[in-house]
């Protein structure tokens, strides 16, 4: 293990994933819970030179002020926290908050390169007061609709001087990437927003030496499609129609409401149908919001397919879980592993690491195995 302290970054501290992460990671430190769904705790892991959980130190920025006690006592009333572990890492997270900063939401009034040049100083602050060896920035904010792509994003020198003559040309999450990158900080997208996915931010995180994970967290549904879809290809059966409801409650399902945030989070969704078949497949992917499910959520799928003959058969699956307990472990696996990337040198998008997302940056592999191999080879040469 590493014992290097590493900082961790949060973009949307305050909010459910990131709060069930931080009291996470504080009850296993403790031996209060076992560090069940932590991929980076189970065989082979140790001998990446990983930091160890202890190692972690947590800030953030958010939009919010909802102090974290607060937010770690509702998580509990929804059954997300135990309430006895919730109790026992109260104090933790109430050291935390002197690390939390205000962040930045859609159409700040403040020029943007203003705004990059605060947070940045958010980050290489916190760098500093804590002394740490590194600092990891992951977004785990709410999903932005669709960006709309500038000639500036596809060149980091129309970028910056776009910036430098106060135009506003990236969406929140890239303007964090871009803020992130200057810091020298490394960087992880676990939402669908466009982050650090711009051609200019690329070149600047490997000018500036630093690594970048993304997009999409893969914790429910499509950790399922994942798993299913390369069966129906080494089977040589033909999918003709896989089709999904998802129903959500919470933040996350309040923000997909509005058809034009979701349409990022389904295209991430189906992109890797398209590219594990090889072929068009009909169906459509449906995000439900019902408050009533709170941070639980239910996904139920419909797969039509050929077989032998032409014989028509389906099947069908349901998946029920609570996604800030599926997305936590894997925000805190992806943090360690990109520090260590940051550490031995590494820049730019890190592919191995495709196995958390649904929508992987540089690669079009999709097969769960496969992305599992690929980042134990990989995690073991580092």
């Amino acid at each position: 293990m590493n014992e290097e302290t590493t900082g961790v970054w949060f973009i949307g501290a305050r909010g459910s994933v990131a709060t069930t992460a931080m009291a996470g990671a504080a009850a296993v430190r403790a031996g209060l819970t076992a560090p069940t769904g932590l991929v980076t705790e189970s065989s082979g892991f140790p001998e990446a030179g990983l930091t160890e959980l202890a190692g972690l130190r947590f800030g953030g920025h958010d939009v919010t002020s909802t102090p974290l006690a607060k937010r770690l006592d509702q998580l509990a009333g929804a059954g997300v926290v135990p309430h006895a572990v919730a109790a026992a890492v109260r104090d933790d997270l109430a050291a935390i908050e002197g690390d939390l900063r205000t962040g930045q939401g859609a159409g700040g009034a403040e020029p943007q390169v203003e705004t990059a040049a605060r947070l940045a100083a958010d980050l290489a602050g916190f760098r500093d007061r804590r002394s740490l060896s590194r600092v990891v920035v992951v977004n785990v904010s709410s999903t932005e609709p669709p960006a709309e792509v500038l000639p500036e994003h596809a060149d980091l020198d129309a970028l910056e001087a776009a910036l430098d003559d106060g135009r506003a040309v990236l969406p929140p999450s890239s303007l964090y990437a871009y803020a992130a990158f200057r810091a020298g900080c490394s960087f992880v997208d676990f939402t669908p927003s466009a982050g650090p996915r711009l051609r200019a931010l690329d070149a600047l995180a490997r000018r500036q030496g630093v690594p970048y994970a993304g997009s999409d967290g893969k914790t429910g549904e499509t950790l399922v499609r994942s798993a299913l879809a390369p069966m129906f290809t080494s089977r040589a059966l033909r999918v003709r129609s896989w089709s999904g409801t998802n129903l959500l409650g919470g933040g996350d399902g309040e923000t997909l409401a509005d058809p034009v945030a979701a349409a990022s989070k389904t295209a991430s969704k189906r992109r890797g149908l398209a590219e594990t078949f090889g072929y068009p497949v009909d169906g459509e992917v449906h995000i439900d919001y019902v408050p009533d499910l709170g941070d639980w959520k239910t996904a139920w799928d419909h797969i039509s397919f050929d077989g032998f003959l032409g014989v028509r058969m389906t099947m069908q699956f349901t998946w029920q879980g609570c996604d800030s307990a599926l997305a936590a472990p894997l925000v805190l696996d992806l943090a360690r592993l990109t520090a260590r990337a940051h550490e031995r040198g590494l820049a730019g998008a890190l592919t191995p690491l495709g196995f958390f997302f649904k929508d992987p940056v540089g690669t079009h592999e999709h097969s769960l195995t496969e992305q599992y191999r690929t980042l134990c080879d990989w995690a073991a040469r580092l």
